[in-house]
């Protein structure tokens, strides 16, 4: 940094944009902020390098630089506002987040500013959420717990739907379904008594749908895709692409072939890309009740279903689904089959073909025995149910509240 600093003015920050490289434009907005000038015009200009700078070295991607940097600011805060103090604070810790690799640096960032700063409580929830991407989350829910009852005493509804929303997250993460039901309703609630901004109630929509598709109801999950996809498309914000993603469990209720038709609507050409590619082709894979077709989806597009915790779980049961329909619908015309002769028919290996017929048969899918030795399915014809035992049930049954009956009357009679 130079010893020689330079006016807070307009022209300075003019300079710093002609500057040929970054490093320059660096150099001479950090000479501006070193201005001892605390008038308000010079205040409002420094206010402009800070953000300009900010920017610079996020697209430069000096992380550590930036962490020194809010350091080096602490003395500017004492001369402005708390609501611009929080804004530049907020918007540095979000440019830190916007350089990749960074999630380590960022937890110490904000553990940090939560020593300095009046922002604790909003800090400590972005630290909450960053300790959840990095999957501490034992330390993640302690904090939350402390930091949900202090906001609640504070009124501030806003940060407190931010918190319960990420505790229903967290809650899912760590597969606890009632809970993260539970902390959702206390985001609704407080957002219904304020005004939320249309990137948050996005953001509230998503994860209904994201809580309704894990209790496997598909068509309420569908409209709440939709409504966090409008919100997100809206704000043209990189979420809405996950959403209409998201918006393809139609295939999960045997509606894959309505999947082609959101793709190639106005709003999903827009999107079109590997995310939106993957999951055509898993619908194109249960159309065609193709167990080869799916696995090649899942292998060209790991990346997107693979890796995606959320689509994953949900292909995983829509896999078994299919599956199961594909042995089921082979082994109807026979008696007694090698087990071998199903896997060549279904092109899948014979102890996956072995493990699957075994648990289908314990959870009743169909009524046979493996027979290990010869390597065989032997399967028996569907038993028929017997009438007699429901008819006995029954009219033993009649006969209690006969006797019910005569009881209460005979009593009746005696009193």
């Amino acid at each position: 940094m130079s010893s020689s600093y330079l006016p807070a003015t307009t022209d300075s920050i003019a300079q710093a944009l002609e500057a040929k490289t970054p490093s320059e434009a660096i150099s001479i907005l950090y000479r501006v902020l070193e201005n001892p000038s605390s008038a308000p015009d010079a205040l409002r200009i420094k206010e402009q390098a800070i953000t300009n700078l900010s920017d610079l070295l996020r697209q430069e991607n000096q992380a550590e630089e930036l962490r020194s940097f809010l350091t080096q600011l602490r003395p500017f805060f004492v001369l402005i506002p708390k609501a611009k103090t929080a804004k530049i604070v907020r918007g540095i810790i979000d440019d830190v987040a916007k350089i990749p690799g960074t999630s380590d640096l960022q937890i110490s960032l904000c553990k940090e500013v939560v020593q300095w700063t009046f922002l604790r409580q909003r800090v400590e929830a972005k630290l909450a959420a960053l300790l959840m991407e990095n999957k501490e989350y034992p330390e993640a829910l302690n904090l939350l717990s402390g930091l949900i009852k202090e906001v609640r005493r504070l009124d501030d509804k806003l940060l407190l739907v931010d918190i319960n929303l990420l505790e229903s997250k967290l809650h899912f993460s760590l597969r606890n379904l009632p809970k993260a039901k539970a902390s959702l309703t206390a985001a609704r609630t407080a957002a219904n008594a304020i005004y939320v901004p249309p990137a948050q109630q996005g953001n509230i929509d998503l994860q209904s749908g994201i809580l309704h598709a894990e209790e496997k109801d598909y068509k309420t999950a569908y409209s709440y895709f939709f409504e966090a996809f409008e919100a997100f498309n809206a704000l043209e914000d990189p979420r809405a692409v996950f959403s209409l993603k998201y918006m393809l469990c139609k295939i999960m209720v045997s509606q894959a072939d309505d999947v082609a038709g959101i793709i190639s609507s106005k709003a999903g050409l827009q999107y079109v890309g590997p995310e939106l590619d993957a999951m055509n082709a898993v619908a194109d894979a249960h159309s065609k009740r193709s167990l080869k077709l799916f696995e090649i989806a899942l292998r060209d597009f790991q990346a997107q279903l693979e890796e995606d915790p959320i689509v994953h779980r949900h292909l995983s049961s829509l896999y078994d689904t299919l599956l199961e329909q594909n042995l089921c619908r082979l082994i109807e015309a026979f008696s007694r089959v090698e087990i071998a002769h199903i896997a060549e028919l279904i092109e899948l290996p014979v102890d996956h073909v072995e493990k699957k017929l075994s648990q289908m048969i314990l959870d009743k899918k169909f009524a046979g025995t493996l027979d290990q030795g010869a390597g065989c399915l032997v399967i028996f014809d569907d038993p028929k149910a017997d009438a007699i035992y429901p008819a006995t049930l029954e009219t033993i049954s009649n006969i209690g509240k006969v006797v019910d009956s005569l009881y209460v009357r005979s009593a009746k009679i005696m009193t």
